[in-house]
């Protein structure tokens, strides 16, 4: 009986050791405190309730109790229950799954290991061709087919980046006939009106694409001293969202909306802090640098770790509506107008509709950007602004159009929701009126469905509606048919 116990007592210890050997190659322990993992703090020390800090932590708490002037000399550390692995030498025991919860570290203590540089992690042919992501981009967003190429080949290199760092790293040849080349980056810079797609363009290329982006709002930055984000909270975006993997986030996309805001104010007798100084911070950042940033924090603090992220690889990719810019570009032109029966009338670029493609950087500066800025930003990609026939293609082609989603609710009632396309067409032109863009769709279609919303779901027999356009022009109500 002894030696069956004895023999079942060994199988459980091999068969912790082997869980513990297999858990112990995925993941490492992180500390509580600065939450760096084992790999770069040391050895952890096991507190109860599973709690893992790292010597420099421990350290620090121990200066923090012998400052407060607590003499330790008079506590009898071996009386104190409940604390096993307060001996630095002491190696915790094994635990394996066959242990209670309760003497299990949780995994969200635990990071997986890095392993060992061994490329990109994918190969050269499954990289996206231009074509192939614009695409997939006309599936979610209607016109603006200038933007979508120069995103797309923006895109594509951008993963042949990543492809050849990844195999310098490994210690590979990316091309045997081709030189040591390192490949530069080329930031972008998206002027469009308010409405145009150009937030919801990048959105949709971050659910398409498997590259780490963050959307950062330029609106809250300021010089570093002052109440707002300081500049590398940008960059901790990007790191959180690539999982804390700085070897990620240095390959990924940072998408910095409203950078319009950051324009240098004029007449202004007071300390420029949200403006031109955020644009020179933003220098660093865009051409290259290696920069320290908070880890799971926007703002820097004693007790937040920090880790060091090289920017040299990330794509930067600005956009801004630029309100204004209209003005200055139709005054530049009209200045260049001569006189004469040859002359071009002073009216002519007063109703273009696309006149942000003649934009230059002399006119950006004109707004308040400065040189030195728009000179890391060298492509500029200007978004169309939306007609009455792309506004309808918007509320009914794509994908995830905004009838679709009101089709979809009325299923889930078992009501068929039908829009014509007189009513479509009334959308489209309320929609332009209020010179917002594709964000008046929404707003109208909200003010008009509150009622359809709130009725149908009395009468269990209504089976379809039908939106016409006296009914949006209140000369009348929607159609509805009973069930059979």
């Amino acid at each position: 009986m002894e030696e069956k116990d004895r023999e079942n007592q060994q199988e459980l210890q091999s068969g912790r050791e082997d869980g513990d050997t297999k858990d112990e190659q995925e993941y490492e322990k992180i500390c509580y405190i600065c939450r760096r993992p084992e790999s770069k703090a040391g050895n952890m020390i096991v507190m109860p309730g599973n709690m893992c800090l790292c010597h420099d932590c421990m350290q620090k708490a121990f200066d923090s109790v012998i400052g407060g002037n607590m003499d330790l000399s008079k506590i009898d550390f071996s009386q104190l229950s409940g604390m096993p692995f307060m001996n630095m030498n002491f190696v915790p025991p094994q635990r394996g799954e066959g242990e209670p919860p309760s003497m299990q570290i949780p995994k969200s203590q635990k990071v997986k290991k890095r392993k060992a540089d061994a490329g990109p992690g994918f190969e050269l042919k499954d990289i996206p061709a231009p074509h192939e992501i614009k695409r997939r981009l006309d599936k979610y967003v209607i016109g603006q087919e200038r933007a979508k190429k120069v995103v797309s080949v923006a895109v594509y290199n951008h993963y042949k980046r990543v492809y050849s760092e990844g195999m310098k790293k490994a210690g590979k040849k990316a091309d045997d006939k081709a030189e040591d080349v390192t490949i530069e980056k080329s930031n972008i810079l998206m002027i469009g009106p308010t409405g145009s797609g150009k937030t919801y363009l990048v959105r949709t290329l971050a659910r398409l694409l498997d590259v780490p982006l963050a959307i950062a709002d330029a609106t809250s930055l300021t010089e570093a001293g002052y109440i707002g984000d300081d500049i590398e909270s940008v960059v901790s975006k990007l790191l959180a969202a690539a999982g804390n993997d700085v070897d990620r986030a240095e390959h990924g996309i940072i998408f910095i909306d409203e950078i319009d805001k950051i324009a240098k104010k004029r007449e202004t007798n007071t300390r420029d802090v949200s403006g031109e100084s955020v644009q020179q911070e933003l220098l660093k950042l865009l051409e290259g640098s290696r920069v320290e940033v908070p880890v799971g924090s926007n703002q820097k603090n004693a007790l937040t770790p920090l880790k060091t992220v090289n920017t040299d690889h990330i794509l930067f990719i600005c956009g801004g509506a630029f309100p204004d810019l209209e003005r200055i570009i139709r005054e530049r032109l009209n200045k260049a107008s001569s006189i004469g029966f040859g002359a071009e009338l002073k009216d002519k670029y007063q109703e273009d509709p696309n006149i942000l493609s003649h934009v230059t950087n002399k006119d950006l500066r004109e707004f308040g950007m400065i040189p030195e800025f728009l000179g890391r930003l060298p492509v500029t990609v200007t978004l169309e602004k939306l007609t009455k026939n792309l506004l309808v293609q918007i509320l009914k082609e794509p994908r995830n159009a905004i009838l679709k989603q009101y089709v979809r609710l009325l299923e889930m009632d078992e009501v068929k929701l039908v829009f014509e396309d007189e009513a479509l067409e009334w959308i489209a032109q309320e929609a332009l009126t209020r010179d917002t863009g594709a964000r008046a769709l929404r707003a109208i279609l909200e003010e008009y469905m509150l009622d359809i919303m709130y009725e149908i779901p009395k009468d269990p027999n209504i089976g379809s509606v039908v939106v016409t356009r006296p009914y949006l022009e209140k000369r009348g109500g929607p159609l509805i048919q009973m069930r059979g």
